[in-house]
């Protein structure tokens, strides 16, 4: 077998796949391995812009960090973007190539099955180890023709699989077996292991089920990881829990859910903070009062907004704003606060235009080549403290509300600040994530004495913490014995 890849699959999405990657990685770099993260296949709207420009899965990138390397397109060179129930912009090493329905994307996947293994191939002159995230589940009868996204691009490459399942949801032990029956015989050859994610309670009560699973399988279970309470990790795509509860809590923000809803990481930061209590409004819910309403990033802008229309967004936020209420855009929320958004190409749906909340006097163009890159600069507020982020849109937006921008990056301006003082608009994803940046944006908010946390500071510090577990709780001799070839002698 390939002698420094090794892979993780999943029995289902969210089975623990992309922090089981994450945590190995950190593990390898404490032994001293150059290792890399690998994604051949993402479907995500949660995206982050890599050192060479081009645009990955967030995941992708937090494993990355968790490696201690710089994120680069290789490590997810196909990355979908789902902008309806059927189709998807297709990212190819960093770069949308178009959009694509569903059949048409499995008729174009030997292209993406080129661009994947000459990704793998370049990491893996590149890097000591490679550890390789799968999609979804192997078992997916319906997707294995052509597959390039789990036991596909395993045979391709010939490495060994890790079969990882979520138990905290139940079933673990059926998702298990039957994942495995589901595999052709060489498949199922290649599938080294088990580790079982998300387990609370005594161990006692698990190990004749464990004994039962390795008998029927004829595989080790390589470990239990423990239910992690309050671990907090860029999220691969899902939103995990729609609100908190905090009675103390100062200030309340409220966040839409749109169906296209991208980089909802952005609020990680406000999550985390005892003073905010950050509510998700899904479809068809009520949003409660709030001293703060964020509109989020969009992959379908127009049908987005369409959608908040329909659902009553715009009276609600008109009202919240006539009583004194803060408003922030960003990206996609960015440009619904302008007059109108037009899409000529047919970028994120039928080409058109839609006429936007009409809060800021700016217009907004949707244009072919997306802007991609890693910002730093200032934010205009409290006399201007420092703002770092990334940009991913393919909107141009210019009009007279920009003339007062909410932001300086470099010798460019950015966004916009309403002539009242309480809508602020903003192409910077990861606002809050700059403790200074944040604390002036929730005191503009309303927030007298704002006590906020140095994000990256807290998402390493998560790492450490999975890295510690999966060194505390799984069999590493046996789980990374496939690397032994690293040459260094670190893994033994």
């Amino acid at each position: 077998m390939n002698p420094n890849t090794l892979m993780v699959q999943g029995t289902t999405s969210d089975a623990g796949k992309s922090t089981l990657v994450a945590g190995l990685c950190r593990v390898l770099r404490r032994r001293g391995i150059a290792v890399a993260p690998f994604k051949p296949q993402n479907m995500a709207l949660n995206s982050a812009v890599t050192a060479d420009g081009g645009e990955i899965g967030r995941a992708q990138a937090l494993q990355a960090q968790a490696a201690g390397v710089l994120p680069t397109t290789d490590m997810n060179p196909v990355l979908l973007k789902p902008n309806s129930d059927t189709g998807a912009q297709v990212i190819i090493h960093g770069r949308a190539v178009g959009n694509m329905e569903a059949l048409a994307y499995h008729d174009y996947k030997k292209v993406a099955h080129r661009a994947v293994l000459a990704s793998h191939a370049r990491l893996t002159a590149a890097y000591e180890a490679v550890v390789v995230e799968g999609a979804g589940s192997p078992a997916e009868i319906n997707l294995r023709d052509g597959d390039i996204a789990n036991m596909g691009f395993a045979e391709a490459v010939d490495c060994p699989v890790i079969l990882i399942a979520d138990i905290d949801r139940g079933g673990v032990f059926a998702h298990l077996v039957g994942t495995l029956e589901l595999l052709s015989a060489s498949e199922q050859a290649r599938v080294t292991g088990f580790v079982i994610n998300r387990f609370r309670g005594d161990i006692k009560l698990l190990e004749s089920g464990l004994r039962w699973l390795e008998a029927r399988t004829g595989k080790p279970v390589f470990g239990v990881l423990p239910y992690l309470q309050g671990l907090a990790l860029d999220a691969e795509d899902a939103i995990a829990g729609n609100a908190q509860s905090r009675p103390g809590a100062a200030l309340t923000v409220v966040v839409p859910v749109l169906p296209r809803i991208s980089n909802h990481t952005d609020f990680d930061a406000l999550r985390a903070l005892p003073q905010v209590n950050l509510h998700f409004v899904g479809p068809n819910e009520t949003p409660p009062p709030a001293d703060l309403v964020i509109l989020p990033g969009s992959k379908s802008v127009r049908a987005d907004l369409a959608h908040l229309r329909a659902q009553g967004w715009e009276a609600y936020l008109a009202k919240h704003l006539r009583y004194g209420g803060k408003l922030i855009g960003v990206c996609g929320g960015f440009q619904m606060l302008g007059q109108r958004i037009a899409d000529p190409l047919g970028l994120e749906g039928a080409a058109g235009d839609s006429p936007g909340f009409g809060w800021l006097d700016f217009e907004t163009r949707l244009a072919a080549e997306k802007q991609l890159r890693n910002v730093a600069g200032t934010l205009l507020l409290d006399g201007g403290v420092p703002l770092g982020g990334y940009e991913i849109h393919a909107g141009v937006s210019a009009g007279p509300a920009l003339a007062r921008p909410s932001a300086r990056l470099g010798d460019a301006s950015d966004g916009a600040i309403s002539a009242d003082g309480r809508i602020l608009g903003s192409y910077v994803h990861g606002l809050f994530d700059q403790p200074q940046a944040c604390e002036a944006l929730l005191r503009w908010a309303g927030l007298a004495r704002p006590v906020v946390h140095d994000h990256a500071v807290r998402r390493e510090a998560a790492i450490e913490r999975l890295a510690d577990s999966i060194e505390q709780h799984l069999d590493l001799a046996r789980l990374l014995a496939p690397l032994a070839a690293c040459g260094t002698g670190a893994l033994a």
